[in-house]
């Protein structure tokens, strides 16, 4: 058995499931969860058009799909990236459909990683998606984590990972808009990165799955985006990600891109090949649909920002909580423990939240997802304004809370 197996920890579900154990929530009230970070809306018609119409006319069953994707594919890629950053992508060598950004970033690790190198090491943040320590530890690095600072908007201070760290890196994840708080990070950031990344020569993966639900006028500054307006138009060591998941509320087709560095482009093809990952005929005739339409996305984005309009302030009452710059989630602090924060909010008031605590890692002397909850606001406007205002009965029923 790999032994690196055993270094994973339990998802944070997981450990959600089992901190409910025993719990008899009230019966009262109906179960409403904001635990799970999975889109609600419904999928738009054109995307369910493509992919029925798809299948009707064979969708290319009876064939083996390519790795590297369909020329149409590619091509609504490469018009997608043009018409939201304004970029210039090569169709055929700068970008690749993958099955989801979540399984591409896994593998992209194992991509670069070099576990003969000794002290191999992946920098993250924290809190962060869990996928990246996994990919870590499996492709036998060391995550090093950098907490998120809420005097920062919750971005990471890079300039606390001392030079040696940063000389033994060979991958960083960012993620930007940020799971969970939902920030985005700024071109000074992106410079700062890159400028540490030509001179230790890690590679840098931009998770930004969040990218297209967003609160500001101006939508959310890409990680090619960035490296274009600094002149970095190689890409070099950038390779971002993105998926349909939230962007057109289709996260059952597991379809996104990735993109960037024609070089490890090139690679992670060649590792996909092997890993047996095409992306079906079927999906793509119907990723096609979704990349190539903003209509529907406009209508999502405008969904979401009605509801974090009715929601934050009645939350803002009781709890240090304010609006993100983008994602669909809302990040708050709680007085005491954020574990049982979340029990006793579902024992009483039968809604769901993740304790901040298992997004993130003890790191550093401290972990800065303690005392916080991250609410999933991805139901329809109805469902999460009734459990906001459960939430405010409870904190304001709570003698632990202010």
């Amino acid at each position: 058995m790999n032994p690196n197996l055993s270094r994973l920890q339990a998802y944070p579900f997981e450990r959600l499931r089992q901190l409910f154990a025993g719990v008899q929530p009230n019966p009262a009230f109906r179960p409403i969860s904001l635990g799970i970070g999975e889109p609600r809306h419904a999928a738009p018609d054109l995307v369910k058009k493509a992919y029925c119409d798809a299948i009707q006319h064979g969708g290319g069953l009876s064939v083996y799909p390519a790795t590297g994707g369909d020329l149409p594919l590619r091509s609504s890629i490469v018009r997608w990236l043009e018409r939201r950053y304004g970029l210039q992508l090569d169709v055929a060598s700068q970008v690749l459909p993958i099955n989801g950004s979540r399984e591409a970033l896994f593998a992209f690790a194992q991509v670069v990683i070099d576990p003969t190198q000794a002290g191999a090491t992946v920098v993250c943040p924290n809190p962060f998606y869990q996928i990246y320590e996994g990919a870590a530890y499996l492709a036998a690095a060391e995550p090093y984590f950098v907490a998120s600072d809420p005097a920062r908007n919750f971005a990471q201070n890079w300039d606390t990972v001392p030079d040696p760290v940063w000389a033994r890196t060979q991958l960083l994840f960012v993620c930007s808009p940020g799971n969970p708080a939902g920030a985005v990070m700024p071109l000074s950031e992106w410079q700062k990165l890159f400028d540490l990344s030509d001179r230790f020569g890690f590679v840098i993966a931009s998770d930004e799955c969040y990218s297209e639900i967003y609160f500001r006028d101006e939508a959310p500054l890409g990680g090619l985006e960035a490296a274009a307006r600094l002149g970095r138009h190689d890409f070099k060591n950038l390779v971002a990600f993105t998926s349909l998941s939230k962007r057109s509320n289709v996260p059952g087709m597991r379809s996104g891109f990735c993109a960037g560095d024609a070089q490890w482009i090139k690679k992670f093809l060649l590792y996909r090949t092997y890993h047996g990952s095409a992306m079906s005929p079927v999906v793509q005739s119907a990723s096609v649909a979704a990349w190539d339409d903003e209509a529907h996305v406009v209508d999502n984005r405008a969904k979401y920002r009605a509801k974090f309009a009715q929601v934050t302030p009645l939350l803002s009452e009781v709890l240090d909580v304010s609006l993100p710059d983008a994602g669909f989630y809302l990040w708050a602090r709680v007085e005491g423990s954020d574990t049982e924060f979340a029990r006793q909010l579902l024992a009483l008031y039968n809604v769901t939240v993740l304790p901040g605590s298992y997004l993130a890692r003890e790191a550093h002397g401290a972990n800065p997802g303690a005392g916080r909850i991250r609410m999933a606001l991805v139901a329809e406007t109805e469902e999460c304004v009734e459990a906001a205002q459960r939430i405010v009965q409870f904190v304001k029923s709570s003698p632990s809370q202010p």
